[in-house]
Formats: C-alpha cells, sequence, structure tokens
C-alpha cells in the first residue's frame, strides 16, 4: 500500500459526501434524478374512464337518435344507429306546439331555478356560517334537528303544502314552486361542514378588530371564503330545480308549467310519438349543457383555490 493511496481515498469520500450535500439542498436536482414510477396513467385508467364516458354520452346519442326520425324508428328492428335528418322538424313541432307552450315553460324553468339557486345559496351561506362560527345555546341541536329533516319525504308535505298554497290564493303561481325551496337543509349542512374547515377564527377575530358587525364579517370574510362550495351548491340546486317534475305538476296550471311539466303534455295522448317527446327532451337539456360549459371552469378553479387555500 502506497502513501497515496489514503490520499485518494480521502478525495474520493469527500467528493462523495459533497455530492450527497449538494442533492440535499437541492431537493428538486434530487427529484430529477429519480423519476417516479407509475406518474403517468397506464392503460386500465384510460379504458375506465372511456368506459365512463360513453356511458355518460349514450342517453344523449341515444335520444338524438330517436329524435332524428320518426314515428316507427324505435319500434323498427332494422334501426340504423346513424341519426335520421328529422331533429329540427320534431323540435319545432315541439317549440310550436300550442299544448306545450314551450317558450313560457322555458323562460318559468330558467327564472324560477335561477331564483331558487341564489336563494338557497345565499340563505345555506348565512345559516353555515352562524352554525360553524357563532357560538349560541342549542346550535347543535338545531343543526342536528335540520340534518335530520332530510330524512322525511317530500311526498309527505304535499299535501298540507297544497291546502296551504290554496288558502292563499297561490296555486297556479310561479311562487308556489320557489318560495317552499328557498333554503334547503343539504345547503345549511353542506356550507356549515365547508365554512368550519376553512374559515380560520383568526380572521373573524381580525374582522372584528377592525370595527365590523357580525353581518359585515359575514360579507367581507364567509361569502369570499365560502365561494367554492356556493358555486357547487348553486350549480347543483339550479339542475335540481330544473328538473323538478312532482310538485310543479301539483301546483301549477297547464297553460303556466314549467318545462318538465309542458314536455309531459307530449305524451298524454294515446298514442306516443317517442321521436317528439326526445326531441323535446334534448332542447330541454340544451341550457344546462350550456351552463355547464360557461360555469364548469370557474367551478373547478373555484374548488382547486379552495383546496390550495386549505
Amino acid at each position: 500500500m502506497t502513501a497515496t493511496e489514503p490520499a485518494t481515498q480521502a478525495t474520493t469520500s469527500l467528493n462523495t459526501v459533497a455530492a450527497v450535500t449538494v442533492d440535499a439542498k437541492d431537493p428538486k436536482r434530487r427529484l430529477r434524478s429519480r423519476p417516479v414510477r407509475g406518474s403517468r396513467p397506464g392503460w386500465f385508467v384510460y379504458t375506465a374512464l372511456a368506459i365512463v364516458l360513453g356511458s355518460a354520452i349514450f342517453p344523449y346519442y341515444w335520444s338524438f337518435l330517436i329524435g332524428s326520425g320518426d314515428a316507427g324508428t324505435i319500434r323498427d328492428p332494422n334501426m340504423s344507429w346513424l341519426p335520421g335528418g328529422n331533429f329540427i322538424e320534431n323540435a319545432l313541432t315541439v317549440v310550436n306546439d300550442p299544448a306545450v307552450n314551450f317558450w313560457r315553460a322555458l323562460w318559468n324553468s330558467i327564472y324560477s331555478s335561477a331564483l331558487i339557486a341564489l336563494s338557497v345559496v345565499f340563505f345555506s351561506t348565512l345559516a353555515g356560517w352562524a352554525f360553524a362560527k357563532l357560538k349560541f345555546k342549542g346550535g347543535k341541536w338545531l343543526l342536528v334537528f335540520v340534518v335530520a329533516t332530510m330524512a322525511v319525504p317530500m311526498q309527505l308535505g304535499v299535501v298540507p303544502l297544497y291546502i296551504l298554497f290554496a288558502d292563499l290564493g297561490w296555486t297556479g303561481n310561479i311562487g308556489a314552486i320557489i318560495i317552499p325551496a328557498l333554503v334547503t337543509a343539504f345547503g345549511v349542512f353542506w356550507m356549515t361542514q365547508y365554512i368550519q374547515q376553512s374559515v380560520p377564527d383568526e380572521l373573524l377575530e381580525a374582522a372584528r378588530v377592525d370595527g365590523a358587525n357580525s353581518f359585515r364579517t359575514f360579507l367581507t370574510v364567509g361569502l369570499p371564503a365560502a365561494r367554492p362550495a356556493a358555486a357547487m351548491l348553486g350549480l347543483f340546486t339550479f339542475v335540481t330545480a330544473w328538473n323538478n317534475f312532482f310538485w310543479p305538476f301539483i301546483v301549477l296550471d297547464r297553460s303556466d308549467p314549467t318545462l318538465p311539466v309542458a314536455l309531459s303534455l307530449l305524451q298524454s295522448n294515446h298514442f306516443v310519438d317517442y321521436s317528439i317527446v326526445l326531441a323535446g327532451v334534448l332542447l330541454s337539456t340544451i341550457p344546462l349543457l350550456i351552463l355547464f360549459v360557461f360555469a364548469g371552469k370557474q367551478l373547478v378553479s373555484g374548488i382547486m383555490a379552495g383546496a390550495v387555500k386549505g
């Protein structure tokens, strides 16, 4: 063993320690040098997503397939899987049918659904703020009671609710479907849970130090912080109100219906032309698709912003 070998080994050890130290101080370099396996989804994930996407799109394609045909298309055993050329004609039949009153029903659905969604978001956020951040006697038990009302089916309250609106003279009025839906138990529970987890108490203390009262604190702190959850609640409330059929069918007149009630008049005859019915169904879904196209990006970005802040 020569005299230079210990010096060479020492130099090699120092270089190794220095490299490890650099890697420890530079985590990006360390991660780049070690590619993570399985970071890209495999064929199984893409196959599962394709199946889910196909399952979601198929009902719309089937409705368009029947809606673009004629009265005998749905009963044809040799039906082609390519759309026909009668969709515009069938859609015009729905729009121009005086019994359906399509444009009036469309306005009633847009007006009532938007008003219900805005009301549910505001009142549910206000109640959720009170349950989550304002301490008052009996608050927990009151929240339990609100959540317990979700277990009561709506059908149990239809008869007394109809009698009440009949005594008030509101049957046949669009307000009869808006007022009972101004706030929901699910919305209150949803916003309570979100505000409780996402809004720190330090923000409330800072607002009180600045001289803000409870309601101003809610407007300046609570509403902006609850925007992601409020966006989801508003979107799903709008869709639920848009598709609601049971209560509007009972309380509204056939001359002033919402869109689901109006479309039900297409199949009230002895012979049902399903090409006309499904053309009307597709027309009723177009506003919802437009809503998701324009609101989907803001919805996802709001959810991601809330997740990052949390």
